[in-house]
């Protein structure tokens, strides 16, 4: 059974970010106690875009500190950035990545029940974060994104909490396929229809699938990725 332990909880407010003062709730701070995990989220944090981020299908966003060691020797110049609540994440997590988890698994953290619902898909505000032009798309590069869960039961969450798997309906679908139907097997027909029509899939992803086979083609990812201007 998987299993993981929070490091920290983090919440935060919405503030400038970047040369031009982007409203953005990124920056994080952690929380000494237990936080009310709501469905909308932690009691106390914001999003400065709440169409993009936010809501029941990214109440809370995970990060695991395994991936600091890597972005570190990745990028030496900024290694001092990468540790907890650099990717502004609501929990920093212990004892699992992308590859260990699936959608849709089920855990028991702290007095909540929350659920894997995506992966976080980068986007350019993670280049002004860490001054690093190309930062959203080295993290979609690497497949270090993260994920999100949405809130089945509310109850409070708290540093040193461990998560204790209690249901995994598509042991299929780790994190780590699911990123790479996103970004690398793209056109996969069989894995998009299949992807398209699991239950519980979050409804911008299924028309996202939708779209590209109907299309054979895959949308344009520079929206998402490349600051405006």
């Amino acid at each position: 059974m998987t299993a993981f332990s929070v490091i920290e909880t983090r919440i935060g407010k919405v503030g400038p970010l970047g040369p031009r003062g982007v409203p953005s709730g990124i920056d994080k701070c952690p929380v000494a106690g237990p936080v009310m995990a709501r469905v909308s989220g932690f009691v106390g944090d914001a999003q400065g875009d709440p169409v993009r981020h936010g809501g029941k299908d990214k109440a809370i966003h995970a990060y695991p500190v395994a991936h600091h060691r890597l972005w570190a020797q990745d990028l030496p110049a900024h290694a001092a950035r990468f540790r907890p609540g650099a990717f502004g994440e609501n929990l920093a997590i212990e004892g699992a990545t992308e590859a260990d988890l699936c959608l849709f698994d089920r855990f028991q953290l702290g007095g909540a029940v929350v659920e894997i619902s995506q992966t976080r898909q980068p986007c350019w505000k993670l280049n002004l974060r860490f001054d690093q032009p190309d930062m959203a798309r080295r993290v979609q590069e690497t497949g270090r994104t993260g994920w999100y869960f949405r809130v089945i039961a509310e109850g409070q969450i708290a540093p040193g909490d461990r998560a204790e798997l209690i249901a995994r309906p598509a042991p299929h679908w780790r994190l780590s396929r699911v990123w790479r139907l996103l970004y690398r097997e793209t056109l996969d027909r069989g894995a998009l229809t299949g992807f398209a029509a699991l239950d519980g899939l979050p409804e911008n992803w299924r028309r996202m699938a939708e779209a590209r086979l109907a299309r054979g083609a895959v949308e344009d990812w520079r929206v998402r990725l490349d600051p405006p201007g």
